[in-house]
């Protein structure tokens, strides 16, 4: 799941996102984490069924995206996030700036820019220096059936290793 954009939180970042409202850059972080943070006691009980989990962004995004602003450190922007449960696994879906412009729908929402994309992406560079993270890098121009494959693949394998592995916490 991703951004849930139907809570009142939800629906408040959607406003902001197509433009509609503007926020200051903080409070549109912190907003950000507490909707991550609405969803941890349906994900802990979810894991806790033993049913795989697949979250659209989390956490990272919202690291890369505002330290991408300049005016953020990584660190200040990590700290809301502290704690939420540790994903097993990290895709990373690489694709350049220039082939991600090209698809359908690129420039409608607020970030939509390739120079702020590109920022971004470095400030990702930055996030995946972190080893007690399991990062993998898939690239993201393959076809939609190549790309599949390579992603259930990736996952199936984590998904056995960890299987009877405790659920950690996120940067602690």
């Amino acid at each position: 799941f991703p951004t849930d954009r139907t809570t009142e939180i939800g629906q408040l970042i959607s406003s902001y996102l197509v433009r509609e409202k503007n926020l200051e850059d903080h409070t549109i972080h912190l907003l950000f984490s507490a909707n991550r943070w609405e969803h941890v006691p349906m994900m802990k009980e979810k894991l806790h069924q033993g049913i795989t989990v697949v979250v659209d962004r989390y956490a990272f995004s919202g690291v890369a995206f505002t330290s991408a602003k300049g005016n953020f450190c990584l660190d200040w922007c990590k700290q809301p996030d502290v704690g939420l449960p540790k994903p097993d696994l990290i895709l990373f879906l690489q694709l350049s700036p220039e082939e991600a412009a090209e698809r359908g729908n690129f420039g409608h929402e607020r970030y939509e820019t390739s120079s702020f994309q590109e920022k971004v992406l470095q400030s990702f560079y930055c996030l995946m220096e972190d080893k007690t993270l399991n990062w993998k890098t898939v690239d993201a121009s393959k076809s939609i059936e190549d790309l599949h494959r390579e992603i259930m693949s990736i996952a199936e394998k984590t998904m056995q290793e960890v299987q009877n592995k405790p659920l950690g916490e996120l940067w602690k």
